[in-house]
Parts: C-alpha cells; structure tokens; sequence
C-alpha cells in the first residue's frame, strides 16, 4: 500500500469545488486527512485567487490509475484543459507524491516538480507530513518549507469547514 499526497486547488467557484473534489476523492479512495485550505494570488496570470490544499491517503492502486481517477474527477467538475498551463480553473487535482516513487515521463511526473516551486503546494504538505522526506531531495517537508526561498508567493489560511 502506498501513501498518496494530492494536490487540490481552484479559483473558480472555489468552496463548492473544493468540498465536491473532497467528496469525490473520499468516495473513491476512503479516509482522507487534509492539510488547512490556503488562499493564494494565481502564479503566471491574473485572475480570482485559489483555495489551495493536500489530501493524503493509503491506496493499492497503481500510479497511472490514481492519475486516471484524479483526471476524471477534475472532467466530472467542469475542469476543461487549455493551451495554458496558466489559467483559471474550477479544479485542479495534482498527483504530487506515490510512496518513494521517483518517475517522470509522458504520463507520469512523480515527484511533481509544484513542491519545490510553489508555496501554495509545499507549504500544505510540509503541514500535513513535516517528517516525510521528499524523494529527490532528501529533505524533509518542514526542511523544505523553512529553506522555501520564494516568500512572495504570500498565503493566508482560511477557515473553510470540508465534508466528514
């Protein structure tokens, strides 16, 4: 069994979304344990800012099928890919840690490169498993954050009560 960190942002209709993502996420893979939900200005464009948090959990499934069910379930509320990687979104699900497993391809990119890069990603997760040492780096998650060196991506905690 592995432990899964996922990724769970929007910036459209974000409290619906974000509780339907949870839902969703728990109706597929059981017990989840979430980080605190952050707000954060959009990186790369402008527009509304995002609820940003991690989900964590142990599942069986293999890493493209989890991919797979985050993919559907992002389709399922509205997500619509376009040619920018910058751009608002209804959902964004984030396969960001399988286990130890280390891979990065076509279908998979596993460490997600997001946990070195952004604070609405790292700072979550080094909440929700400040002992878990990244695979690439070595570090731990709280390591991580306290030698995070892009303090102006600012994040705000906020008080959104998500689905049991």
């Amino acid at each position: 069994m592995a432990r899964i960190y996922v990724s769970i942002g929007s910036n459209i209709e974000r409290e619906p979304n974000i509780r339907a993502a949870v839902r969703a996420l728990r109706g597929h893979f059981g017990a989840l344990t979430l980080s605190s939900v952050y707000e954060n200005k959009p990186i790369g464009f402008e527009g509304e800012n995002f609820y940003n948090l991690v989900a964590a959990f142990d599942t069986n499934e293999q890493p493209e099928s989890v991919n797979s069910v985050l993919h559907d379930i992002e389709r399922r509320l509205g997500r619509r890919r376009g040619p920018s990687r910058f751009s608002s979104r209804t959902i964004d699900l984030d396969l960001l840690l399988y286990g130890d497993l280390v891979r990065h391809d076509a279908e998979l990119r596993v460490p997600r490169p997001e946990i070195t890069e952004y604070a609405c990603v790292l700072r979550p997760l080094a909440e929700l498993a400040p002992g878990l040492t990244h695979p690439e780096t070595g570090l731990t998650c709280a390591e991580m954050w306290k030698r995070f060196s892009n303090r102006t991506q600012s994040l705000t905690r906020v008080n959104l009560p998500l689905p049991d």
